[in-house]
């Protein structure tokens, strides 16, 4: 309040200067005292104040005509006039025409005086307070209901749009030729679109009241969610669903994603069902085709091949070296068409389900020992520094199809002879752990690029962006398909300019301190 502007007018010089001096004495610093009440109007059009001190009795202008002016400049104010006994009467008239504050009779009591001017100016400072939130308030009327306005015209509009949007969405569901259903967690049927009705000859009424697994047949429908739940999406292939009118099975492949409206409320998922039958009917006739064609093939290389022997062993005849040179060239490229028909022919026997894995207790050091005696000449022609690290007993045996997880050995460590540059460092590894068998093989080559990586184990792929491969593109599907036909899993990290890790996994195939016996 120190610096509160308080106006005194009085026409007696004495009582404007003893106002000063009480107020000042009382922490007031900003007094301003006038003996004339118009020099006091006219000071007042210029400065706000915070509390007016008037006496009643004045020449040109009395007090209460003072107090008028002032009003209509600050009506706010607190306004404090000073009266004698016998001016009550005006003091209540000021009350009732001025909106006077307090009247305080002469002579007054100091206390009582500095009381109510620090009141009034507490008053006048609240008021102000009061006037500037009304005014905030109407403000903030006037936007609200500017923007109610608007509001409703956008609503509207994007009300209009929604509707738009969803009769277009109605109508690609209604006429998709692919299948859309939607289901809770636990497969449950909530909506499903016509073609959902023809693949299953079911109407819409009946469908509801099934359950995914009851409609789709040939996989676990409940991991399936739980993956989506995971990954946001998930596939379901190698199924097929019945047609109850036709009984006809149709080979199927559905796509889930989770529908995320409501992190609190219970996961809904959307299921695009395709029809695959002509897809699984091109794939059949193709893979037909290339077996009838690589078996056919593989008696004649088989007798050029031998017919080739035959001659470079000198039993036809002796053969001059340019002689020799050529017929080696013609039984290497025979062999490695033959390697290709043969590689060919195992493809399609694993796709189509057609490999019955022979399973033996076989001592897997053995092999691998086999596998990197058969390489190291290779690695050492390129001055490749390659090592094993067995990280189990040397009698340990494993329940797996010998030929096969050799063919793989084979394969992971071949590619890294082959893509390791010269002086470089190759590490095998292989070790038990809880019963299953762990094979990897590093090397120090040029690496593969992150986005080429998922497509490795691909059939026919032909290495990776930076470098194109020489070889069929099928060593690494087929080593997948030999590990997956094991029940395990084969992956590779890599990190471009560092180098690449293959490495699969056999689980519960470790047999100890147990003889070898063949069992099929």
């Amino acid at each position: 309040m120190e610096n509160s502007l308080v106006i005194i007018v009085d026409d007696e010089k004495m009582v404007t200067s003893a106002f000063k001096t009480l107020l000042k004495l009382e922490g007031f610093n900003n007094c301003v005292a006038f003996n004339n009440p118009i020099e006091a109007v006219d000071y007042l059009k210029s400065n706000k104040p915070d509390i007016i001190i008037s006496d009643f009795i004045m020449p040109e202008m009395n007090g209460l005509e003072f107090l008028t002016e002032a009003k209509k400049l600050y009506p706010d104010v607190s306004k404090i006039l000073l009266t004698g006994y016998a001016d009550k009467e005006n003091a209540i008239k000021a009350i009732n025409e001025v909106g006077l504050y307090k009247y305080i009779e002469k002579p007054w009591d100091n206390d009582d005086l500095i009381i109510n001017i620090k009141n009034g100016i507490e008053r006048s400072n609240l008021l102000d307070k009061l006037h500037e939130k009304i005014t905030e308030l109407e403000q903030a009327k006037s936007e609200l209901e500017k923007y109610s306005h608007n509001l409703e015209d956008i609503v509207a509009e994007r009300t209009k749009d929604l509707r738009i949007e969803h009769s277009k969405l109605e109508s690609i569901i209604q006429y998709c030729a692919d299948g859309i259903i939607i289901t809770d967690k636990n497969g449950l049927l909530e909506q499903s679109n016509p073609a959902v009705e023809n693949l299953t000859g079911l109407s819409v009424e009946h469908l509801l009241k099934h359950n995914l697994s009851e409609i789709v047949l040939g996989q676990e429908i409940k991991n399936i969610f739980e993956e989506c739940i995971d990954e946001g999406v998930s596939t379901l292939r190698d199924c097929y669903i019945t047609n109850c009118l036709s009984e006809k099975q149709i080979p199927v492949e559905i796509n889930f994603a989770i529908i995320d409206d409501n992190k609190d409320s219970e996961e809904k998922f959307v299921g695009v069902i395709r029809d695959v039958s002509v897809q699984k009917e091109t794939d059949r006739l193709r893979d037909d085709f290339i077996a009838t064609l690589t078996h056919d093939m593989r008696t004649p290389l088989t007798a050029a091949i031998q017919l080739l022997e035959y001659f470079l062993d000198g039993t036809v005849g002796e053969l001059n070296e340019k002689q020799h040179m050529y017929l080696e060239t013609m039984k290497s490229n025979n062999e490695g068409l033959l390697g290709l028909v043969n590689s060919l022919l195992t493809v399609y026997k694993f796709d189509a389900g057609k490999v019955e894995l022979v399973k033996t207790n076989f001592n897997i050091k053995d092999l691998i020992m086999q596998r990197y005696n058969e390489l190291k000449p290779l690695a050492d022609k390129k001055n490749i520094e390659m090592s094993v690290k067995f990280e189990a007993p040397d009698d340990t045996l494993i329940l797996a199809d010998r030929q096969e997880i050799g063919r793989v050995i084979a394969n992971l460590c071949g590619n890294a002879v082959n893509y390791t540059n010269p002086d470089g460092k190759i590490e095998i590894l292989a070790k038990e752990q809880d019963g299953d068998f762990v094979f990897s093989v590093s090397d120090t080559g040029n690496g593969i690029p992150k986005e080429d990586i998922p497509h490795l184990f691909k059939r026919f792929s032909q290495g990776t962006s930076r470098k194109r491969s020489t070889g069929t593109g099928l060593g690494l599907y087929l080593s997948r398909q030999i590990i997956e036909a094991h029940g395990g899993k084969i992956w590779l990290e890599s990190k471009v300019n560092k180098g690449s890790e293959f490495s699969f996994i056999l689980t519960d195939v470790v047999v100890s301190h147990k003889k070898e016996k063949v069992t099929v």
